[in-house]
């Protein structure tokens, strides 16, 4: 469980209840704006205070995902840049296929504005729970609870039907993925291909394409050689 920027301590212990009520056991807290360990947080946290106490504390999101194959995140906007959104069974599901025994990444973000586009785009799932229109805005422990619910189903269904795993490897981290568009851009910067002043944009269409391939590793490693192939062959153009 990652709360990213969270601003209220109440927000924080109910959260923290909530992991221990629903079998998670890790909390992660990305840059919070308040003390996660306060006398309100640990009243609303109850059986949750150890979990409390143990939460992590990263600067900034890319950070507290480092180790995890698989991402989800959520999103209330109706404004999200047209990045695909799935029901909770959808991608509840598909994170319970993960082969390793690594941690899967569930994101929620500020209590007042939710992820960015940019945050979003870490995720190889963005969920968003059916709301009034008129008002879509749910309580981030809300939020949290009707989640941890869903994935608990989805578990319980899983091994009544005791389904297989049908995959070989897991999924690039997110730093895999994150080194690769880094370098990337850079070459493509050096080819022409991409300008400063719409490199941001592009790249962000990259990301979301190579996110959408729930790409591997090995397959991250292929791109990376082909990257630096590529210098070579304009390096050596060049001398």
């Amino acid at each position: 469980m990652i709360l990213v920027e969270p601003a209220g301590p109440i927000n924080i212990g109910s959260v923290a209840r909530l992991c221990e009520n629903f079998g998670v056991h890790q909390l992660r807290l990305v840059s919070p704006r308040c003390n996660h360990n306060n006398e309100e947080a640990k009243r609303m946290a109850v059986k949750g205070k150890e979990l409390l106490a143990n939460a992590e504390v990263f600067p900034c999101l890319l950070d507290a995902i480092y180790d995890c194959p698989r991402i989800i995140a959520t999103a209330g906007r109706i404004e999200h840049g047209g990045i695909p959104l799935c029901n909770p069974k959808e991608a509840l599901n598909w994170s319970l296929e993960s082969y390793s025994s690594a941690p899967i990444a569930l994101i929620f973000g500020r209590e007042d504005r939710g992820l960015t586009n940019q945050e979003l785009l870490l995720a190889h799932k963005v969920l968003t729970l059916e709301t009034m229109s008129n008002y879509p805005s749910l309580n981030l422990s809300h939020a949290v609870a009707i989640v941890l619910h869903e994935l608990r189903c989805c578990e319980s269904q899983k091994l009544k039907c005791k389904q297989k795993n049908t995959f070989e490897d897991d999924l690039a981290t997110p730093i895999q993925i994150n080194d690769c568009l880094i370098d990337a851009e850079d070459l493509l910067l050096q080819i022409g291909f991409l300008y400063e002043h719409t490199a941001t944009a592009r790249m962000s269409k990259i990301r979301a394409l190579i996110q959408r391939a729930e790409i591997r590793p090995n397959e991250i490693s292929l791109i990376r050689g082909v990257l630096r192939q590529m210098r070579w062959a304009i390096g050596k153009q060049n001398s």
